[in-house]
């Protein structure tokens, strides 16, 4: 189980830096997270994978007044996804037709919504973004929603006014990624533990 657990969590991580990379060449627009990554990677002399690691410790010092506590898997998003990414964009050809940057939009939000099910499938550790937001949840006593919105809403608005790229994908990644994942956690539940199966709910006597 450890050694499925491990391959879940590097091939996931791994997966989802690529697909970072393939949205970016699809050139449509990025996730909240990521237009903040290409916005200060625009005015900074450092690659978008290095900005994705040195944001992802910046959040995770933010987990100590919160009270969370890293794992493995925490760690190894800050790492594996910031090489990743790097590594495809070195290789990755920008496509100039509009029919194949859109193939290339949702092939990356797929690949995407899988890698995520598997790194978080794991269960060795939510991302660093993740348990900023769980964190904040435990903490404040609000729901879920307001808390994710309000996080996402400031990268996405401070990003764009540093330059990042907003589009069509920036919406299809917002509206789609949450059905892709809740249509494949279902997949993963009996191979990995980071989706316990419901229980369900005591018959009233």
């Amino acid at each position: 189980m450890l050694f499925r657990r491990l391959l879940a969590l590097y091939t996931g991580l791994w997966m989802y830096g690529f697909s970072m990379a393939v949205m970016i060449r699809a050139g449509l627009g990025l996730d909240p997270w990521d237009v903040f990554h290409q916005g200060v990677a625009r005015h900074a002399p450092i690659s978008f994978g290095t900005v994705t690691a040195l944001t992802g410790v910046a959040v995770l010092l933010a987990w100590i007044p919160l009270r969370q506590r890293p794992g493995l898997g925490t760690i190894s998003n800050v790492v594996v996804i910031a090489v990743a990414v790097d590594n495809a964009l070195h290789w990755l050809p920008h496509p100039h037709l509009l029919a194949m940057q859109i193939v290339a939009m949702i092939a990356a939000v797929a690949l995407n919504a899988v890698a995520t099910v598997l790194y978080i499938g794991a269960g060795m550790g939510p991302g660093p973004r993740d348990g900023l937001m769980t964190g904040l949840v435990a903490r404040t006593g609000w729901s879920v929603w307001p808390i994710r919105t309000g996080i996402e809403a400031t990268v996405l608005l401070t990003g764009w006014l540093l330059g990042g790229s907003v589009g069509v994908g920036t919406v299809v990644y917002a509206f789609g990624i949450g059905p892709l994942i809740h249509l494949l956690i279902p997949l993963t539940r009996r191979g990995l533990p980071g989706f316990p199966v419901p229980q369900p709910a005591p018959v009233p006597a």
